[in-house]
């Protein structure tokens, strides 16, 4: 009887475990995918919206109710008055729904593309076709991109209006939602930050040094700008000869190189947690971000794992691991160490 319960066992088929692997072919349906994923996303971030205005107290500090959405709205300038006092939760509402409705969207558009569209967009009709892409064709991989760097570049600025033109946004230091009516432009001042310059002298915390919104919201206008003219140009031409040669282009690859940012961004949001207070108001944050912060580190070296794992998949895929590729191993395996001791060294300093 055991026998036979693991002959059965092993016959059937779990290729379904693969998940998202099954479709990485087939343009058409992992773009459906793609879209429910950031359904799921939007009807997260609704539902979790309006279950922390039901349970918000506004006699009590927000940074004492354990919240994960509404300081962020609140940074944003949402519903809030003098020293960071919430006054009004209906705009929460609002924006609660707003993502609960474009969650039904995303989602009914994913669906479509799973049951309904084609499987392969090359057999799609109209502009669908053009945005078909095959792992091995640089060229298409790079309009793909090109289209979403533009989409973030757009993000990024719509940051800099509602700052600027469509309310402002909460400025600690004063203790008002004010408007940013003169961003840093200075490309010295901005670009500075990222080799550790802050106000002319050298500081460790580098980006996360930054103590006034003039500044974020001039970096966020120079990440608009070079988003944007980047995917024009990604759209318009193809990678060079020695990018083609340095980089593996299969679907193991491309992941591995988008897993790889996500860990840098979620490594920048880790310490701009744990010692910014300009981006991070007290007021809703409190001044003890140190869990918040492991968090974001935690999601960083996950997200690290991941970019590893694929990165030798893509070589293994295309040919046999060479010494130069495990030295590679080795050396992300020690970035990874260096990481978790540069991040506890700084934690340690967090006042």
């Amino acid at each position: 009887m055991t026998t036979t319960g693991m002959r059965i066992s092993t016959d059937r088929d779990w290729s379904w475990l693969s998940g998202n692997a099954r479709l990485i072919d087939m343009s058409g349906q992992l773009l459906g995918a793609h879209i429910a994923h950031a359904g799921l996303i939007m009807f997260w971030a609704g539902s979790v919206t309006l279950l922390e205005v039901t349970k918000f107290v506004p006699e009590q500090p927000m940074s004492e109710q354990g919240l994960l959405l509404l300081s962020n709205l609140a940074r944003l300038g949402f519903g809030i008055g003098s020293g960071g006092i919430v006054t009004d939760t209906y705009p929460y509402f609002v924006i609660g729904i707003l993502h609960l409705v474009a969650s039904a969207v995303l989602g009914a558009g994913g669906l479509f593309h799973v049951f309904r569209g084609a499987a392969n967009l090359k057999n799609s009709e109209g502009n669908a076709r053009k945005f078909h892409y095959e792992w091995s064709d640089p060229k298409q991989l790079s309009l793909i991109l090109g289209h979403h760097l533009i989409f973030l570049g757009l993000a990024a600025l719509l940051f800099v209006a509602k700052a600027m033109f469509f309310g402002g946004i909460y400025d600690p230091s004063v203790g008002e939602v004010r408007a940013i009516a003169n961003p840093t432009i200075d490309p010295f001042t901005i670009f500075g930050y990222l080799f550790g310059f802050a106000d002319g002298r050298w500081n460790p915390l580098g980006m996360a040094a930054v103590d006034n919104l003039e500044d974020v919201i001039g970096g966020h206008l120079w990440i608009g700008a070079m988003c944007i003219a980047g995917g024009a140009w990604h759209i318009t031409t193809e990678p060079l000869r020695w990018i083609k040669g340095a980089f593996t282009f299969n679907g193991h690859g491309i992941l591995s190189y988008s897993l790889a940012g996500v860990a840098l961004m979620a490594f920048t949001s880790c310490y701009f947690v744990a010692f910014n207070d300009t981006v991070f108001p007290v007021e809703f944050y409190g001044s003890d971000r140190t869990q918040f912060a492991f968090v974001q580190f935690g999601l960083c070296i996950t997200f690290l794992g991941g970019h590893i794992w694929h990165s030798f998949k893509a070589r293994s895929q295309t040919a046999k691991l060479s010494d130069r590729d495990n030295f590679s191993i080795f050396m992300a395996g020690f970035l990874g160490l260096a990481i978790l001791a540069i991040s506890l060294v700084l934690l340690s300093f967090r006042p």
